[in-house]
């Protein structure tokens, strides 16, 4: 019979509490999102890109199409006022903010997930401000994001003269 130490004990709860921290981070990673009867749910964490994971699910899961919205924590988000003479966007970037409304919709241009993002953030003294989403990274705690799916796979193309890219619906007959 083995003879445990209080040395070797000790290691092998450390050991086991490692593995299960572990293990709970492997999982937090995967686990970014569940399946809703209505389509998706996303809770994103400190560091995430809101964006990239959105368009991730999309191709993962091979959405159609839906609407979005959510809530939650920005270390950063900038946001575009679109310059109808210059044809772009003037990006202005806010840190730390809470996301009081995001808002918009998924579709696909030209075999990629195609996102039209809108929203309000506030800061700390309660002021607001939002836009086109350019780029969103969550902050401290949390964001959720709903996903509601359509059937249908919709498309956007860009069109002139403004060069704004714009979802293109079916002509119903």
């Amino acid at each position: 019979m083995k003879k445990y130490t209080y040395k070797n004990i000790c290691t092998l709860f450390l050991l086991l509490i490692l593995g299960s921290v572990q293990a709970q981070q492997k999982n937090s990673e995967k686990c970014r999102y569940t399946k809703t009867p209505q389509g998706y749910l996303m809770v994103l964490r400190e560091g995430d890109n809101v964006l990239k994971l959105l368009e991730d699910l999309a191709q993962e899961e091979k959405i159609p199409s839906a609407y979005l919205t959510g809530i939650g924590f920005a270390q950063q988000a900038e946001f575009g006022f679109y310059d109808f003479e210059k044809k772009k966007f003037n990006p202005k970037t806010f840190y730390k903010v809470e996301m009081g409304s995001l808002t918009g919709s998924l579709a696909w241009k030209e075999g990629k997930p195609s996102l039209h993002i809108h929203g309000v953030a506030t800061d700390k003294d309660f002021n607001a401000f939002g836009g086109h989403l350019l780029s969103l990274t969550v902050g401290t705690g949390s964001m959720e994001i709903y996903i509601t799916l359509y059937n249908e796979k919709l498309e956007r193309k860009t069109e002139q003269p403004l060069n704004a890219n714009v979802l293109q619906l079916p002509c119903i007959e």
